[in-house]
């Protein structure tokens, strides 16, 4: 991939193919999310951050998806009142609130 190719411009060369017949960009682009959220096996794992580490478009289209989701989980937190905390810790039988 040249430095200035685009990961998710590319097409599959033959339509149709199921994901494991992607480009290596294709599926490394397509599998951020569940990387990002730790929902991969060990080796798909291994084998992503293989490709990132090798593809520098697809290291950067990560990193932004990284700071996206970090952005978002900053940004996006509501404050649970404490009565609520406790009365949900009382239904459940967990004594302490701040689970």
């Amino acid at each position: 991939m040249q430095p200035d190719d685009n990961p998710t411009d590319s097409a599959p060369s033959s339509p149709g193919k199921e994901a494991k017949l992607l480009d290596p960009c294709q599926d490394a682009v397509a599998t951020l999310y569940t990387y990002l959220d730790g929902e991969l096996t060990s080796e798909r794992r291994r084998e992503i951050k293989h490709h990132l580490d090798e593809c520098g478009p697809c290291f950067r289209a990560f990193g932004f998806e990284a700071d996206l989701k970090a952005l978002v989980a900053s940004k996006c937190r509501d404050e649970v009142p404490e009565s609520l905390r406790r009365r949900v810790a009382d239904a459940i039988g967990t004594p302490d609130a701040n689970f």
